[in-house]
């Protein structure tokens, strides 16, 4: 049986969006902790 008009399914997206932006931000904080360890490594072996 079809919804009734005008039912949406708003609640799994916006739950789904929450997710999806929270490991997006994740792997953007990760990476960049990434290459500060990298410059940091890299600034240490040119000081040797």
């Amino acid at each position: 049986m079809p919804k009734p008009k005008g039912q949406k399914n708003t609640k799994n997206k916006a739950k789904h969006t929450k997710l999806l932006d929270r490991k997006i931000n994740k792997q953007k904080s990760d990476q960049a902790l990434r290459k500060e360890r990298l410059k940091a490594i890299i600034k240490k072996a040119k000081e040797q």
